[in-house]
């Protein structure tokens, strides 16, 4: 069984995935078919900890992650501003995604960033695969891109997001991050 975890204007639903249900091909906002990016998860030691893939919906970006040997417990999770992944602190990949100007946090009265999402629950097992849905972004050309100029990083952190605290929730040091990139058609 797959659970996917969709955000929308702060409300937060839950998808089972039946076997063998069928769904039809995605298209992008242009109507053709929907455009795609990804991103492999490295440690601060430069180790490949997962995948990220991100393809577009007509109402934002369903990121699908599947992590292989994460740090068991409970980090936070951000989408941040750029495309670097420097270890071993991966500052490099900049503040939070933030299109409008709010401050950070689903229970923050003046929150929240676009790239705010969820907590992930890692098990001892250090694999997880998990679903989450991004409004407000885009991987098609545009003003609320992911692909832009200096890219975007999916970055996970140390510690669980307090879900109100500017400008990170309390979330810790960077563990690690994924380097946003298009994929080719």
């Amino acid at each position: 069984m797959k659970v996917s975890i969709l955000l929308s204007s702060g409300l937060v639903a839950v998808a089972v995935a039946i076997a063998g249900a069928q769904t039809p091909a995605p298209v992008g906002t242009t109507g053709q078919p929907s455009p795609t990016a990804s991103g492999s998860f490295m440690d601060a030691e430069g180790r490949t900890i997962g995948q990220v893939r991100l393809q577009q919906t007509p109402r934002g970006v369903l990121l699908k992650i599947d992590l292989t040997s994460a740090t068991p417990g409970i980090h936070a999770i951000h989408m941040h501003k750029v495309g670097r992944c420097d270890t071993p602190s991966f500052d490099s990949a900049g503040d939070h995604l933030d299109t409008a100007a709010h401050k950070h946090g689903f229970l923050n009265p003046a929150g929240q960033h676009t790239g705010d999402l969820p907590n992930l629950d890692v098990p001892s097992t250090s694999k997880l695969s998990v679903e989450y849905a991004l409004d407000g972004v885009t991987v098609e050309p545009g003003p609320r891109s992911l692909l832009d100029a200096d890219g975007s990083a999916l970055v996970i952190h140390a510690g669980k997001d307090d879900y109100v605290s500017d400008p990170a929730g309390q979330s810790g040091d960077r563990l690690a991050c994924a380097r946003i990139t298009a994929d080719r058609r």
